[in-house]
């Protein structure tokens, strides 16, 4: 791999890619992590060893799209793919109906190359990046460093592209490291400046109370189970005479328990269902008033654009 390009090509990245990359491997990190923590959890225990820590999350790959104007390659958007570790290769089927369903939406879109993650380049990543070229002549390679440094400044991505170089008197291609610049639309802006201030306690959003709602109700769920858990200890401790009895606080946690709801009650079953039943209706109407004020939105724009369209007709308008 070379230091830095030589062929002058500006490129300008949207943040939507950097976006999607970082859920790609989001939800493959926290898939891998909970498919260990169930392997582990239901190994049998042996003499009290530990077990064994999660796999590390594999590389994602998938395929960046854009267009190229001249000198100038920007990179809009990308989608995932799957990867054959035998082949070293990326599923084309998949890809190639990817392809064409982009065209028929964005026909100005074509595949500019592809990305993966990791903290650098690997030898396998040219194999990929050949496999490209009957698509691209010149494919670029995107890579995002998932591996969060606090001092870094800079965003952990790398845009690569392939020069031909002669090394110890063979041509071979390598990866060359290329600058770029970020890009954004009026859309784009908005919404990442939205999520990057999103917090619990932002009274501005529904979705933000709900959350904030939500956590309070299950750390107090959580503290109310390590308390009762600590109470049943104690009690069984003091059934097999390793605490001394006392009655006062015994009657203490007698009264505590008869202020616990009855689960198996049917009372308790039809206050539930209600309460479920009620949420699900709120959560139901927020959605359709949603759905209805975008409906109305599209159906003012659509008046407005129909109106200017009959003014411009003449007689079509009058008639």
């Amino acid at each position: 791999m070379a230091s830095s390009s030589s062929s002058g090509i500006t490129f300008k990245l949207h943040p939507l890619v950097i976006v999607n990359i970082s859920d790609h491997y989001t939800r493959l990190k926290a898939q891998t992590l909970h498919s260990g923590e169930s392997s582990s959890s239901a190994a049998p225990s042996n003499g009290g060893a530990t077990g064994s820590a999660p796999p590390a999350p594999p590389r994602v790959f998938g395929c960046v799209i854009g267009v190229q104007r001249g000198r100038t390659v920007e990179i809009f958007n990308s989608f995932e793919l799957l990867f054959d570790p035998d082949t070293h290769t990326l599923d084309r089927a998949f890809l190639e109906k990817k392809q064409e369903l982009y065209k028929k939406v964005f026909p100005t879109f074509y595949i500019l190359g592809w990305y993966s993650t990791g903290s650098d380049v690997e030898e396998s990543d040219m194999l990929i990046h050949r496999s490209l070229m009957d698509i691209n002549e010149n494919p670029i390679y995107v890579l995002l460093n998932p591996a969060i440094i606090h001092s870094q400044k800079d965003l952990p991505i790398s845009i690569y592209e392939t020069e031909l170089h002669v090394i110890d008197g063979n041509p071979q291609l390598i990866f060359v490291k290329s600058s770029y610049n970020i890009e954004t639309v009026e859309a784009e802006r908005i919404s990442v400046d939205h999520v990057a201030h999103l917090k619990p306690s932002d009274g501005g959003s529904a979705a933000t109370q709900l959350a904030a709602h939500l956590t309070g109700i299950h750390s107090a769920i959580k503290m109310l189970n390590s308390r009762v858990r600590i109470l049943h200890q104690y009690l069984g401790a003091m059934q097999r005479g390793e605490v001394p009895l006392d009655n006062s606080l015994l009657r203490q946690v007698l009264s505590l328990l008869r202020r616990l709801p009855t689960i198996e009650s049917e009372k308790f079953q039809d206050e539930f269902l209600m309460e479920f039943n009620d949420t699900l209706l709120m959560t139901y109407l927020a959605m359709f008033t949603n759905c209805t004020g975008t409906m109305n939105d599209v159906v003012e724009k659509f008046n407005i654009a129909y109106d200017r369209h009959s003014r411009r007709g003449g007689r079509t308008a009058f008639i």
